[in-house]
């Protein structure tokens, strides 16, 4: 067994007695079969730690993990802010030459990015906005303009490059490519009558400005100029002041038989919404990086979108690539930039259990493209899409055989489990409430594409409990966009503004769902869809009905040690 000790020294032998000081320095001294003891404290990361199929076999734990002497261990990306100096308008001020950040923690809370909501009249050009308000002359700092509802379920980042104006207006010139590949994207034209119809653009109005010290209030930062600029709340103490620098925490490529175990990731950033080519945010953890754009036509042609033809993905702050075997058990995965934890390439029989993921700019989890029979169980993901409000708590894309089973997952900005095309998916009794809390268009859980090629292939949707579905617009069971060979039975969805939808483009096929209970009537199932054996409640017959009790009974977190101990 080796030890690591943030108050160790590696230039000894890491035994108890003398352990090493860094994770570097155990991962290059450990071997197959060898036990990494992490001693209790903030273990900071100066660059992501990296493994390699060399360093397979070797766990890494908590010391005293499984028993009353668990210590706490906290794997940081973050860099202590210090040198605070109070001005005479009350903000805060560091100097922090060659910071570069999105994100503050204040004793462990998250500090807002300083922002306004932008009600000034701005009207589009070629290279911005120009408006008849002086104000916006006098912000200074890196400024970012956001686009909430770009489309209903996208939210879209650019930098701002300059401003200008005099005492009548102002002229905002915004970076490029971001603020050109906006204007092409966000582009859709609805020929039905009613609300939302005819030609609209996403790019033309702005909704929020952020990151000027001219937008502080209590509680809030702004970084501009190498100064961190923080208007404290009443009474703060701002001893303990971190600012996320690394991008990546664990990057593992081709390792097997790999574990984490009772240890905590935190304080990771992620850079690119801040680069000139923006966040053009478009569904999920996807978003446009330049290249084809596609249109795509719905609702019988009354409808068209564009769409980038090869979405970009947020990266994950601890990333597996191509890793099997892997296990993470009793992990928290906390104030986080981007994903917070990703598995990617051709990895099979990963394991996240036991385990906590909260305070996320982006996506909780995502297992992608080539991942084989990964789990994620009894596993509570909240609080995620913090800063990117179109983030889903847990995303399959391309898996095959993959299993989520007894998580929990509320308090999430758009979707809360999304499973794209792929085969065998299983998303069993799992607990998915408060979610769509901010954009439109979304589910509980979303299921798009074909999964399988078989009703035995296909994806089972079991068990689960779906409520609390928020912003208008939503589906609390959302089958969407040709989703073929989909098994939807024994759920319990209630308190949203639809429980599922039946009709979409292109249409679902082979689409079951049965035994399930809801308190709205789908209607008519559409060619390749069934319906048997569902039952429509009032919403106040909910609690007292035996069927949704033993549903309910089953779902979401089981207890644990871990789980009584509140991780």
């Amino acid at each position: 067994m080796l030890f690591v000790d943030p108050a160790g020294d590696d230039s000894g032998p890491g035994t108890q007695e003398r352990p090493f000081a860094t994770l570097e320095r155990a991962r290059a001294a450990a071997e197959a079969g060898t036990v990494v003891s992490l001693r209790a404290g903030v273990h900071r990361l100066t660059e992501p730690l990296r493994l390699s199929a060399a360093d397979s076999g070797v766990v890494y734990q908590a010391h005293g993990y499984g028993t009353a002497e668990h210590e706490s261990v906290v794997i940081s990306g973050g860099r202590p802010v210090t040198g605070w100096r109070r001005d005479d308008d009350g903000v805060h001020r560091a100097e922090v030459p060659g910071l570069a950040t999105r994100q503050l923690y204040v004793s462990g809370r998250r500090a807002a990015r300083a922002a306004i909501t932008l009600d000034h009249r701005l009207t589009r050009t070629e290279t911005g906005y120009v408006t008849d308000d002086p104000a916006p002359a006098s912000w200074q700092g890196e400024v970012e303009f956001v686009y909430r509802g770009a489309y209903p379920w996208s939210e879209a980042r650019c930098p701002v490059a300059r401003i200008s104006g005099d005492d009548r207006s102002a002229t905002v010139t915004m970076a490029q490519p971001a603020f050109g590949w906006a204007s092409r994207l966000y582009h859709s034209i609805i020929s039905w009558d009613g609300p939302g119809a005819g030609e609209s653009n996403g790019a033309d109005a702005p909704t929020s400005a952020e990151n000027s010290p001219a937008f502080l209030t209590e509680g809030s930062f702004a970084l501009a100029g190498g100064v961190l600029h923080y208007l404290p709340l009443p009474g703060e103490d701002l001893g303990e002041v971190v600012a996320p620098v690394l991008e990546t925490l664990l990057h593992a490529v081709d390792v097997h038989d790999v574990s984490f175990l009772g240890i905590t990731f935190a304080d990771a950033t992620w850079l690119r919404p801040s680069a000139p080519e923006g966040f053009l945010h478009y569904h999920g953890n996807g978003y446009y990086d330049g290249g084809l754009l596609q249109t795509v036509t719905f609702a019988e042609g009354q409808g068209q979108v564009t769409v980038p033809g090869d979405p970009a993905t947020m990266p994950g702050n601890v990333i597996f690539e191509s890793a099997s075997r892997v296990t993470l058990e009793d992990c928290r995965f906390t104030r986080m930039g981007g994903v917070a934890l990703e598995f990617r390439g051709e990895g099979a029989d990963n394991v996240v259990r036991d385990s906590v993921v909260d305070d996320v700019s982006g996506g909780g989890v995502v297992i992608g493209s080539g991942a084989l029979r990964h789990r994620i169980e009894n596993t509570h993901v909240h609080h995620i899409g913090r800063d990117y409000h179109g983030s889903p708590a847990i995303l399959l894309s391309g898996t095959r055989d993959t299993v989520l089973s007894h998580n929990q997952v509320n308090d999430v900005p758009h979707a809360g489990i999304v499973v794209y095309e792929g085969r065998g998916a299983q998303v069993l009794d799992n607990l998915v409430h408060d979610t769509m809390q901010v954009l439109a268009d979304g589910g509980g859980i979303y299921v798009s594409g074909s999964q399988g090629l078989s009703r035995d292939t296909g994806a089972l949707i079991r068990g689960n409990v779906v409520r609390d579905t928020i912003t208008p617009y939503n589906f609390g069971l959302y089958t969407d966009y040709g989703a073929a060979w989909v098994t939807v039975e024994g759920n319990v969805v209630h308190r949203a503004d639809a429980p599922v939808v039946l009709n979409v483009s292109p249409p679902l096929e082979h689409v079951t769902f049965a035994g399930n209970f809801w308190d709205a009537d789908p209607g008519q199932a559409p060619e390749g869809v069934t319906l048997s054996g569902n039952t429509t409640l009032p919403q106040q017959a909910f609690d007292d009905d035996p069927g949704v009790a033993a549903i309910v009974a089953g779902a979401g977190i089981r207890p644990t040690p871990s789980t009584a101990r509140g991780r």
